[in-house]
């Protein structure tokens, strides 16, 4: 298991490097991820999990399955998460009762029962940090978990940020001696310049603690291009000169925003978000409006930010609008809430550029799906995860078809698009025919977006390899079984 002394030192890139390490050695690999916390689903066959553990799937080479990660907090408020157990909703979880986690823990032990079926290795990720000490009591995380698996941990520590000695020698000092001696071994990430600098600071952390180093990992260049965890790792340097112009404003609740991570890839393709405070630029292409995990109240404050002016400026100029899930939501007349679902039982006003009204339902849709875009007749890979329903006028012009009915709405003129699905730009001949769309006559990237992925997921492999000692890491999985 794959512990870390904080949050953002790197447990997910590691993880899916060394399940495709793993895997490249003919070992049946699986990724495993007690619980997360993220809005960032990825739609699987039974119901959704984190999109992290998605991406160490296919490092595994293997299918996600709900298993891999068996509870998902998805935040809705700063102290409401709603709880996805073993791939379905289940409730929700305020500030309060956090400390019921504890409850969870039979799920989280099925799941790993069962995703231990058939594997030779299951590699685990933790979260945030087990020096929460505050937290241990309940937790199912971290020590919790390994604690009832009797799993063993390997430390790691973000040695960019500054402060490595400190937090993997304090993180040490505040653990009790049981879970103390869980950790077997510790690592350093993140590590800038000539690792063989840092030997002194190795064998200060070593002494001080005892456990082993199992390497120095130096920073890996490239790990910016794969799908990211926090919406604002998304945006990668301005390309400027690139022949599209995509605009996204950065809402508080944005959701499943891998929908942007192959528009981040793409040569052919500037991609902005825009953060609370800042205009949407007026020379964009298209604006995107994103998933959310709260709905209404990112309309609220997308309408505060000013965005909505700018939005309806876009479109006077001639510019294109994609709603994706709840953006698809908040394009319409109405959005009503009689359940309470997002808070308060009532109806608010839309953006109104698409003749649609949407109502929130307690019946949650979450499947992979096969769709048609009916432009171009391409078929593409997508997803489904929301709550409601939609339909008006505007839905008599759908851009997509699957299972026999049409999905999505469009504006008379066609510039204004809204639709439940994720994933859509995954898919190459429809990010291409898509552009191609928009911007007549220029060129598109050609990025081969999948293929892509596998050759940063290999080259983060070959970089881990050079890096760490994976026969001691082996050696003290085994020593456990």
């Amino acid at each position: 298991m794959i512990q870390g002394t904080g949050s953002n030192v790197g447990k997910s890139l590691l993880v899916a490097g060394l399940c495709r390490i793993f895997a490249r050695q003919g070992l049946r690999v699986r990724p495993f991820k007690p619980q997360n916390m993220s809005n960032n689903a990825a739609a699987v066959e039974g119901g959704e999990i984190g999109r992290a553990q998605a991406l160490q799937a296919k490092a595994a080479m293997v299918s996600p399955n709900v298993h891999m990660n068996p509870v998902l907090l998805k935040p809705e408020t700063d102290r409401r998460s709603q709880i996805i157990v073993q791939g379905k909703r289940f409730g929700q979880l305020d500030a309060s009762s956090y400390g019921q986690r504890s409850l969870l823990l039979p799920f989280v032990l099925d799941s790993f029962r069962q995703l231990g079926e058939g594997a030779d290795l299951i590699v685990v990720e933790g979260a945030g940090s087990p020096a929460e000490t505050n937290l241990r009591a309940g937790d199912i995380a971290n020590m919790g978990f390994a604690d009832a698996a009797d799993v063993p941990v390997i430390l790691a520590g973000d040695i960019d940020r500054g402060g490595v000695i400190a937090s993997l020698v304090g993180t040490h000092a505040v653990l009790d001696d049981k879970d103390r001696s869980r950790i077997r071994g510790f690592l350093i990430n993140k590590f800038r310049g000539d690792v063989a600098l840092f030997e002194e600071g190795v064998g200060k952390i070593a002494t001080l603690t005892g456990w082993p180093s199992l390497g120095v990992v130096p920073w890996f260049s490239d790990a910016h291009k794969l799908p990211a965890e926090d919406a604002l790792d998304i945006a990668s340097a301005p390309r400027d000169g690139a022949p599209c112009k995509i605009a996204v404003p950065l809402l508080p609740r944005i959701a499943n925003f891998d929908d942007l991570d192959p528009l981040k890839l793409d040569p052919a393709i500037d991609l902005r978000m825009v953060p609370p405070g800042v205009p949407l630029p007026l020379d964009a292409d298209l604006i995107i409006i994103p998933g959310s995990k709260a709905t209404i109240a990112d309309l609220t404050f997308l309408r505060q930010q000013g965005w909505h002016i700018d939005i309806a400026a876009h479109i006077r100029r001639g510019g294109d609008v994609l709603g994706l899930c709840g953006g698809y939501q908040m394009l319409g007349r109405t959005i009503a809430d009689p359940d309470g679902i997002e808070g308060i039982v009532g109806t608010v006003e839309g953006l109104g550029f698409l003749s649609v009204d949407t109502v929130l339902t307690n019946d949650k849709t979450v499947r992979p799906i096969v769709a048609q875009h009916i432009a171009s007749d391409i078929e593409l890979s997508a997803y489904e995860i929301h709550l409601g329903e939609t339909i008006g006028e505007d839905t008599a012009r759908a851009p997509f078809r699957y299972g026999g009915k049409a999905e999505g709405a469009a504006s008379v003129d066609g510039r204004i698009v809204g639709t439940y699905l994720h994933g859509l730009f995954t898919t190459d001949a429809f990010r291409e025919a898509y552009l191609q769309a928009l911007l007549p006559g220029r060129t598109t990237g050609h990025l081969r977006y999948e293929t892509e992925l596998d050759a940063i997921l290999d080259a983060l492999a070959d970089h881990l390899e050079m890096h760490i000692d994976i026969g001691k890491m082996l050696a003290i999985a085994r020593d456990a079984r």
